[in-house]
């Protein structure tokens, strides 16, 4: 007798890529990269490589298709030879194990860290409004610019495959630069990129139907967050209708997207919530049962994938493994600790000995 899978370990096609479970890493910014020339570290190789899975999907941390889009000390790029070579030693180790790897495609607009960012492009002269951070100096972006931001997003697009990479996804999402077009708090112009929904979603919707005709139907995918505040988002009406009229645009302008990724409205910043729930055995139960069909055909992890230091979670998962906790100091650091220095689930069995003392004799497997 045969017992069906859980549905999270059941096969599915995410456009062109053939996928043995459901089990995604979701994007998380990791801050590895050379701080200079924005080339992925070796122990960024290590990372990714540490969490790749047969038949199992990964989405990189957010990375910049043009220097002038970057947003962070440390965070890695995909506009030069260098870059697109380190990034496809990081592919070619993730196909090796036998998982699929997307790179995740942004720019950070006015979130960016002034110093590291020598301009801060935004859509209107709107600093993000979260007490506490940065209000850098910004640059409202005219016609030239949002065109050669769509350029250089396509040609990070393309450079993307060029490493090795199964597709890529454009980060319309936690109020970053494609995001900030579309609310209405963050975007207030009055030419043809704002305004009306189909004029703020028209920047984003560019971007994607560029993306998505430089590198084939099947590749691309788009993710969003419609009920998150982070960073001085959400839309004070109707946030759902917002991004249903935005998927919608979306479908329309594509034939053939991978996927959209939606964020669950689970926090406003970085502070957990009860973060002990995490770990409980009791609520790992109803993600192994998760029912595709009304959950969505993919669950991508973050915080249980990488900051709670697991880097073999669709096994741990599968097979009932404990969680090890995460160190949240760790998370944003340039060290290794915390970042690949996690080790995959042993199993142990103890055996009674025959010898006189009858010591237990523990077996890892």
């Amino acid at each position: 007798m045969t017992t069906q899978q859980p549905a999270l370990f059941q096969p599915i096609a995410l456009g062109d890529i053939q996928l043995k479970h459901r089990v995604v890493m979701a994007p998380m910014t990791r801050l590895r990269a050379d701080d200079e020339t924005a080339v992925p570290s070796d122990s960024t190789l290590k990372y990714y490589q540490q969490r790749a899975s047969d038949g199992g999907l990964i989405i990189t941390e957010g990375t910049v298709p043009l220097s002038e889009g970057k947003g962070w000390h440390h965070s890695p790029g995909i506009w030069s030879k260098d870059q697109i070579k380190g990034w496809r030693n990081i592919t070619d180790a993730v196909h090796g194990k036998g998982g699929k790897v997307i790179c995740q495609s942004f720019a950070a607009g006015r979130v960016a860290d002034p110093t590291c960012a020598p301009v801060v492009y935004v859509p209107s002269d709107l600093n993000d409004p979260t007490p506490g951070t940065p209000k850098p100096p910004l640059k409202v972006m005219t016609v030239d610019d949002i065109k050669r931001n769509i350029h250089e997003f396509v040609q990070g697009a393309r450079n993307c495959i060029e490493a090795g990479f199964d597709g890529v996804e454009i980060h319309c999402a936690n109020g970053y630069l494609l995001d900030q077009f579309i609310h209405s708090n963050s975007n207030q112009r009055t030419d043809d990129y704002g305004g009306t929904l189909l004029n703020r979603f028209r920047f984003p919707i560019e971007v994607i139907r560029e993306v998505f005709t430089a590198i084939g139907p099947g590749k691309v995918g788009v993710r969003i967050s419609p009920f998150s505040t982070f960073q001085g988002m959400r839309d004070p009406h109707d946030p759902a209708g917002l991004f249903l009229s935005f998927i919608t645009a979306v479908l329309d302008a594509t034939d053939g997207l991978a996927y959209i990724h939606a964020v669950m409205p689970r926090a406003n910043g970085a502070d957990d919530q009860d973060p002990s729930k995490l770990v409980e055995k009791d609520d790992l139960e109803p993600i192994r049962q998760l029912d595709a069909e009304k959950y969505g055909d993919l669950i991508a992890f973050g915080r249980f994938f990488t900051l709670l230091a697991n880097p073999d979670l669709p096994k741990r998962i599968k097979n009932d493994w404990p969680f090890i906790k995460y160190d949240r100091n760790s998370f944003y650091t340039q060290s290794i600790e915390g970042y690949t220095d996690w080790s995959e689930y042993q199993v142990t069995h103890q055996y009674e000995s025959s010898y006189p003392d009858g010591e237990a004799v523990t077996v890892s497997a």
